[in-house]
């Protein structure tokens, strides 16, 4: 994907490894938590995230979600396209997702050791629908959209990082 003109991106300070943060950060249920639940920004609905038998932990792996959002069916499938432990992950959607407020999107996380621990970004580009009510939706929500996935992950991570023993 080339056409993603869009981009968001935020960064944290974890206090580990860049080996136990990745394998924090490597758990697709644990970064898509943020929309499980019915919420504003998922306009009262939710997705479930189906893992293939590579679990979303190679190169190839396909991740299928599925679900509501402002009233409208989400169906969407990732493939992994970068894995390099402990440093960097990237994951793409594939085919024709139904989204509402973004078209498709590349995101992933780069970790970087620093004084502190780790330096965790989080990034999604992302292109808006192309047109109707799902363009509409876009141009007003989609930034709001991305920033709010981007910095749940983040938070997800630090989150579980700090509650687990690292």
């Amino acid at each position: 994907m080339t056409d993603l003109p869009l981009h968001f991106e935020a960064t944290t300070i974890i206090d580990g490894s860049a080996e136990s943060v990745f394998a924090v950060a490597d758990e697709p249920d644990l970064l898509t938590r943020h929309m499980s639940e019915p919420s504003l920004m998922m306009g009262g609905g939710s997705m479930q995230c189906k893992l293939d038998g590579l679990a979303g932990k190679a190169v190839g792996s396909v991740i299928r979600l599925t679900g509501k959002g402002f009233g409208f069916a989400i169906a969407l499938d990732e493939i992994i396209e970068e894995r390099a432990p402990p440093l960097r992950k990237v994951w793409a959607t594939i085919g024709t997702p139904q989204l509402v407020v973004i078209r498709d999107y590349r995101m992933g996380f780069e970790i970087a050791e620093v004084v502190m621990g780790c330096q965790l970004r989080v990034w999604i580009d992302y292109a808006l629908p192309r047109s109707g009510v799902r363009h509409g939706l876009g141009r007003l929500l989609a930034p709001t959209f991305a920033r709010w996935c981007v910095e749940n992950m983040l938070h997800e991570v630090q989150s579980q990082h700090e509650g687990s023993a690292h």
